[in-house]
């Protein structure tokens, strides 16, 4: 009776909301469900309006499911409807878009942080997680240029390491020019993602804008999706434990007191690297791109900044790091940073001893 279009309303079965509550196996056939223990959907619905928030977050939303993905199983799995759609017309048989049939994760994912994280988490629990991320944007609309938080050649590394928290699907990263979306309405860009990119759901943050201009919004998101038969999914911000709104007067009006990239900017800026493992998830590696003649004595490498890779934490001494070179074993090391150089001194190993053989050798020095 479902398959045939109607919507209803069902109540969830009592249990504690954790990472592992929020998959659930039920038998309706062609269906889109929303879940609304750890995910809230922003659109209207009478039946809705009716009930408490408390209430809602008790709910789930079915509704009737687009064309894009038909499963005949238990809950529709996102990952398997590109075998669903193999006798679609429109569908070319070469140059497919590397995320087609997947569930891409909407942002800005320039210090890939815990709030990151979720946006993957909930996207690898409905099929395969990918980040959209759009590179070429500081030079599109004027801003200075500045060291990305998390290096490029690193990204990968910090992806996979997520895999443990999505199923051991590791997320994959798809890149768009920003320039070639800039100027697109919200109802174009959602076009983009379903008959260009052909993804089978969304998943974006509470805050989440898009559009020219940022003219668009959650609510937005998730009526446009449903026109064009993608299913999306709207998680609530990932807060700061730690601090409230407007960490140390960041100035962003946007600033809730949630995880952002802005208080990762911060606490890497005043040495807090403590703060910074807790907002990103892990310890923030700086990523040297060191030459021979850089080695300054058997146990001292000296690089100028602008052989840093990323943002490196503010001026000061730090103890107990590690420098890690390739697959090797991790070595202690102590790190100074200064106004124009970054220095790295290990007290046991000699760095003599690295393999020197190439011109430039990339090493990293993980906060511990």
């Amino acid at each position: 009776m479902l398959c045939g279009g109607s919507r209803v309303l069902q109540h969830l079965s009592d249990h504690h909301h954790n990472h592992s509550s929020i998959g659930l196996g039920l038998g309706f056939c062609g269906a889109k469900i929303v879940q609304l223990s750890s995910l809230f959907i922003s659109r209207p619905c009478q039946a809705m309006a009716n009930h408490s928030s408390h209430k809602l977050q008790q709910r789930m939303m079915i509704s009737s499911y687009g064309s894009h993905c038909r499963t005949p199983g238990d809950i529709p799995i996102l990952h398997t409807c590109f075998s669903q759609r193999e006798d679609d017309p429109e569908l070319p048989v070469e140059g497919l878009s590397p995320v087609s049939g997947g569930v891409v994760a909407l942002g800005k994912f320039d210090a890939l942080h815990i709030g990151h994280r979720e946006l993957t988490i909930q996207a690898s629990r409905i099929g395969t997680p990918y980040l959209l991320s759009f590179v070429g944007m500081a030079e599109v609309l004027g801003w200075e240029p500045r060291a990305p938080i998390v290096a490029k050649c690193d990204r990968k590394r910090v992806l996979n390491s997520w895999a443990s928290y999505c199923g051991n699907k590791a997320p994959e990263e798809h890149e768009i020019e920003f320039a070639s979306v800039r100027h697109l309405t919200p109802r174009q860009f959602v076009e983009k993602l379903s008959k260009e990119l052909r993804v089978c759901g969304v998943v974006a943050g509470e805050n989440y804008r898009f559009g020219y201009k940022a003219s668009g919004d959650a609510t937005e998101l998730v009526r446009l999706c449903e026109d064009y038969g993608i299913t999306a999914y709207i998680i609530k911000s990932v807060m700061d434990k730690k601090q409230g709104p407007g960490r140390r007067d960041s100035g962003d009006s946007k600033d809730r007191g949630q995880v952002s990239s802005t208080r990762v900017r911060q606490a890497l800026a005043v040495g807090d690297m403590r703060y910074v493992s807790e907002l990103l998830g892990r310890a923030h590696r700086l990523i040297l791109k060191v030459r021979t003649q850089d080695m300054r004595s058997e146990r001292m490498i000296s690089v100028p900044r602008s052989s840093l890779l990323n943002l490196p934490p503010g001026n000061g001494i730090y103890e107990a790091c590690l420098l890690i070179v390739g697959d090797a074993s991790s070595i202690p090391c102590t790190l100074v940073v200064d106004t124009s150089n970054i220095h790295v001194e290990t007290k046991e190993v000699r760095l003599c001893n690295l393999d020197w053989s190439q011109e430039f050798q990339l090493l990293s020095v993980a906060f511990d």
